[in-house]
């Protein structure tokens, strides 16, 4: 179990450095794409149609691809102030239901996300603005961010079922997979 653990880590890894790169980039493309609006509008009197429907795409698809980057990095938000107190064994038990319970409802958001962007896909539904954006374009970084965020919790689960098969609460895989 150890062994498919670490080679998942590695995997789960390379996937969610793409994603966040992917991500990264967005928040980027949209500083420069808010920055040209901003010359366009203040030194050649030319506002442009599209920097705010692409700036408001990319803000979206990046928070949603970067759900699991920061699962990953223990961003998100956490209420510790139970956990804090509690033994390593209880706190790893308490994650353990806290990331099933997770996992369900990231199944049930990639689920539900990948039906409403293939219903946009099968209705063709398209954005009532300028460009017309086809809405499953932004509307695929959904499911897509809910899998990679599934992804980083089932790697927390497998991690806390070898700690507790090992009766060893210390263990820390991360360390193991960033050699």
């Amino acid at each position: 179990m150890e062994k498919f653990l670490t080679v998942y880590e590695k995997f789960l890894k390379l996937l969610t450095m793409l994603v966040g790169t992917i991500a990264g980039f967005l928040v980027m493309f949209c500083g420069f794409a808010i920055v040209w609006e901003v010359i366009s509008r203040g030194v050649f009197h030319a506002p442009t149609e599209w920097v705010m429907e692409i700036s408001t795409y990319c803000i979206v698809i990046a928070g949603f691809l970067g759900m699991g980057v920061a699962y990953a990095g223990k961003k998100h938000i956490h209420v510790d102030i139970f956990v804090s107190k509690m033994s390593p064994k209880t706190r790893t038990y308490a994650e353990l239901v806290t990331c099933i319970i997770g996992a369900f409802y990231s199944y049930l958001f990639m689920v539900q996300s990948f039906g409403m962007m293939m219903l946009s896909i099968e209705l063709n539904n398209c954005a009532p603005t300028t460009l017309g954006t086809p809405l499953w374009i932004p509307q695929s970084s959904m499911p897509v961010g809910f899998a990679v965020l599934l992804l980083q919790i089932v790697r927390t689960i497998l991690e806390d079922i070898v700690k507790i098969k090992a009766n060893d609460f210390t263990m820390d895989f991360a360390k193991e997979v960033n050699k």
